[in-house]
């Protein structure tokens, strides 16, 4: 418990690890730049292989697309669960929005701490562009981990 005093004892049962969870966002995602054509589109990026697909009114104009990376660390073998918002709006230089969703992490069903504490995994998601919203866009999207 990290709110009791030392030696309480409560009729919930709780963690014995006292090892607080570290997040720390190695990379951030980077859909890459992409024009977008009157018809709109999206930008997909897969966390499993890295690759970009576009769909729609888009076209490549190259640079690097890039998935998230996020580490973390706590009590070695300890379960974990991670959670992701289901959509993240981004905003974009010129007062514009696009919309990130499906937002998905390489892990496989229930993950675990290693040996060494440490749980290194990627994510990605689709980029959904309205036509011809043109500009930077950014914003951050939350990555929630705790122990289960």
């Amino acid at each position: 418990m990290l709110c009791g005093a030392d030696g309480a004892s409560s009729g919930i049962a709780s963690r014995k690890t006292e090892t607080p969870l570290r997040v720390e966002v190695e990379t951030q995602l980077d859909m890459g730049r992409v024009a977008v054509g009157a018809g709109g589109g999206a930008v997909e990026l897969d966390p499993l292989s890295g690759a970009r697909r576009l769909s729609g009114d888009v076209v490549d104009l190259g640079g690097f697309a890039v998935t998230g990376t996020v580490t973390v660390t706590g009590e070695p073998g300890a379960a974990v669960r991670v959670i992701l918002p289901a959509s993240v709006d981004l905003d974009s230089d010129r007062g514009r929005r696009a919309r990130v969703s499906g937002l998905v992490t390489d892990l496989n069903a229930a993950p675990r701490l290693g040996p060494d504490g440490r749980l290194q995994f990627r994510f990605g998601g689709r980029l959904q562009i309205a036509g011809l919203d043109d500009g930077d866009y950014r914003g951050r999207i939350p990555v929630t981990v705790e122990y289960q």
